[in-house]
């Protein structure tokens, strides 16, 4: 027997699976439409105006800003769980990595990115 026929049966089954239970659905689902189920409907609150309105860029910012120092943090785990086998070399190393951190923060701060008005 061919090795690979367990998995492409289980690919069949659940794609199978996905075919008939999208398909039952749109077969014998209720068909009415209105002007009230086609509305955008946001946690109860009705919506106002248009959502393509202009977001201040400074979300955006802060937002990779925190993603970008908060995956910093990942690479000091390692570090801190192999603090005594790595050494002196380990802890200048670890130190030159936070430097560029701080560094990288302080150009933050010089350009006003975390300023708002």
């Amino acid at each position: 027997m061919n090795p690979y026929l367990p998995i492409l049966m289980v690919i069949g089954v659940a794609l199978s699976f996905v075919v008939i239970t999208l398909g039952a659905t749109h077969l014998l689902g209720p068909k009415r439409k209105t002007a009230i189920k086609d509305d955008a409907f946001e946690c109860g609150i009705e919506s106002v105006g248009d959502a393509r309105s202009p977001v201040s860029i400074k979300y955006f910012l802060v937002a990779i800003l925190f993603v970008l120092f908060d995956v910093e943090v990942i690479f000091m785990y390692p570090w801190a769980v192999n603090f005594k086998a790595l050494g002196l070399t380990g802890l200048l190393e670890m130190f030159t990595f936070m430097a560029v951190l701080f560094i990288g923060l302080m150009y933050i701060f010089k350009k006003g990115a975390l300023k708002w008005e």
